[in-house]
């Protein structure tokens, strides 16, 4: 489904070791960031607000690692449906080298904006689509979903686990169906049930979605809901179950429902992706982004390691091992 492209080695070498509401832009400051330089200029856009304690926010810490490593010029900005190519267009015209779309829904307008400015690169965290200057970095977040599947399953003592999302996208059913293989592969016969709000931003209905859920059975619940995460989060808590966090490490939400996350480790990706547009190297295409590449972790609650059954830590650090390895694959849509 990927198609190599020459900052392919650049991106292995660094690596060492999805809609909301719109408006509004942020330029970053780091005391510890090289000095600003004016002729390299990157911008970001989010579905959410960057302080979401998630999705955007993940890619946000991306964008901070770019202006203290590269010592580019950043700027932010939430835009979503129509905003999207109105954003992308004022960015190019305003001389940034870099724009990165931070969903699948910035895939397609960035593909199609890049065609008037050949010298900027437009690249959308997801997306099968490139050209020249366009593409997509592939987050292979569904390895964290797979393992973090199997552990809800080994937890859950009702047999019945949920999956809330917002919006209904290719991107978030990919990672919801490697969540559902991989409860089924540690416990054939586990109940998998699916809701979507909508919306990323929506804590009230993604709260009375979890809610439902609950109420149907479910003791074990993940999201992907982005902003609207702590309704799912809120409801747990209420109904006494357990949730796993997701795209950032949210262990440490105060509802202290979290048993686990799965992440994803932005930096390493973006700072790679922006070097090989600085130094002309970039090459348009899709490059995937995996457990074995450092950039997709998963990460249990060492404050709640007491709800974790014995043996299921050890049986999700093996299949974690085989996935990096190659012994385990996991189920990844394309789109």
């Amino acid at each position: 489904m990927t198609k190599g492209f020459l900052w392919f080695t650049v991106l292995a070498l660094a690596l060492v070791g999805c809609t909301g509401g719109g408006g509004g832009s942020t330029t970053t400051s780091s005391p510890a960031a090289q000095p600003a330089d004016a002729g390299f200029k990157v911008a970001l856009l989010t579905p959410g607000p960057v302080s979401d304690a998630g999705w955007s926010a993940m890619a946000y810490r991306g964008l901070q690692a770019i202006e203290k490593e590269l010592g580019a010029e950043v700027n932010n900005q939430q835009a979503t449906d129509a905003q999207i190519r109105d954003a992308m267009r004022s960015y190019a015209q305003k001389g940034y080298r870099l724009v990165i779309g931070h969903g699948f829904e910035y895939n397609g307008p960035g593909v199609e904006v890049a065609k008037d400015f050949p010298n900027t690169v437009f690249v959308s965290s997801s997306g099968a689509g490139s050209s020249a200057n366009a593409g997509a970095i592939r987050f292979g977040l569904e390895e964290g979903f797979y393992l973090a599947g199997m552990a809800a399953a080994l937890t859950s003592k009702t047999g019945r686990l949920a999956m809330i999302g917002g919006p209904d996208v290719p991107s978030i059913r990919s990672t919801f169906k490697a969540f559902k293989a991989g409860a089924e592969a540690a416990k054939p016969g586990i109940q998998v049930s699916d809701s979507f709000t909508g919306k990323n931003d929506d804590i009230a209905a993604a709260r009375q979605a979890t809610l439902a859920a609950l109420g149907q059975g479910a003791d074990v619940v993940i999201h992907q809901a982005n902003a609207a995460a702590q309704g799912v989060f809120d409801a747990a808590k209420e109904k006494g179950a357990l949730a796993f966090g997701a795209n950032l490490d949210q262990n440490d939400n105060p509802s202290g429902v979290v048993l686990a996350s799965a992440v994803i480790v932005a930096e390493p990706a973006f700072v790679a992706l922006a070097r090989s547009v600085k130094d002309g190297s970039y090459k348009g295409g899709v490059q995937l982004m995996a457990m074995k590449d450092g950039a997709i972790d998963f990460v249990w609650n060492p404050a709640l390691a007491s709800r974790v059954p014995p043996g299921v830590a050890a049986r999700i650090d093996q299949a974690k091992a085989d996935i990096k390895a190659g012994k385990l694959a996991v189920p990844m849509d394309q789109f």
